[in-house]
């Protein structure tokens, strides 16, 4: 909506855009809420800081390499744009499966529990991703296909940095997934209370972000995600899938080891 927050008029114009302010803050956020976390738990807070930065360049990189694959054939043409992160183009399941990768290389060498320090970080990963989408928003990608009778539209004005249709009434699928981060968040920091095993916050995350980003996929009208089934099965909803039937089993498999060495 507002893609370029300003630009100062030094060495040809430098622009500063709002997608890569907000996502840079999405990921300060989560790493204070990640290290205030820490602390009550008794995890080191350096090693936290030293992970978060590897995890950071693992999201950058992996959500950037799954979004240049879904529109391969555009960055054939066009080499250059591979660059340009911060018109947007970062899918989240390539920075999330980069960050897991990262994290249990990091956290073995440094023997540390991944469960326990990935239930440290999930909040914090939805509270980032929630800010991160109102980058989104203001970029315009990620953009709703059209809603003609839908009363909460919005219409992308003319702008060239913006890469939503403007004038179209569009379901604002943005602001619909930031606002189910926020939800999201909430629902961690409840069940963090009563933790029962070290995994659990982490798997009950993927679930609900996995069955709620299949569900906004269906309001989505940038092709550029990629389908494996056109117009029916997006490469998103596929890996949500896979997530949630992954999430679920371990889920069950923890919870019944938790009981099994619980005192009777």
């Amino acid at each position: 909506m507002f893609p370029l927050l300003f630009e100062i008029p030094v060495f040809g114009g430098i622009r500063i855009y709002t997608y890569g302010v907000l996502v840079a803050a999405g990921f300060l956020i989560g790493i204070f809420w990640t290290t205030h976390e820490a602390k009550i738990a008794g995890v080191p807070t350096d090693r936290i800081l030293d992970l978060s930065f590897y995890v950071i360049l693992a999201a950058l990189v992996g959500s950037r390499i799954l979004y240049i694959l879904l529109d391969w054939q555009r960055y054939l043409s066009y080499p250059l744009d591979i660059l340009k992160i911060w018109e947007g183009g970062l899918v989240f399941y390539g920075g999330l499966i980069g960050a897991i990768l990262v994290s249990l290389y990091y956290l073995r060498k440094h023997q540390l529990s991944f469960l326990k320090v990935a239930d440290l970080f999930m909040p914090g990963v939805a509270l980032g991703h929630a800010v991160g989408r109102l980058g989104c928003f203001a970029a315009g990608c990620c953009y709703g296909r059209e809603a003609l009778d839908f009363p909460l539209a919005v219409r992308f004005p003319p702008d060239r940095y913006s890469l939503a249709p403007s004038g179209l009434p569009l379901y604002p699928t943005q602001l619909f997934e930031a606002a189910t981060e926020f939800l999201i968040f909430a629902v961690l920091v409840l069940f963090r209370k009563k933790k029962r095993f070290d995994g659990r916050i982490f798997l009950i995350y993927i679930v609900l972000y996995s069955a709620s980003r299949s569900v906004l996929e269906t309001f989505r009208g940038d092709s550029v995600r990629g389908f494996l089934i056109p117009n029916l099965l997006s490469t998103s909803q596929f890996i949500s899938g896979c997530l949630i039937l992954f999430s679920v089993f371990f889920y069950i498999r923890l919870s019944s080891r938790q009981k099994q060495e619980s005192p009777v």
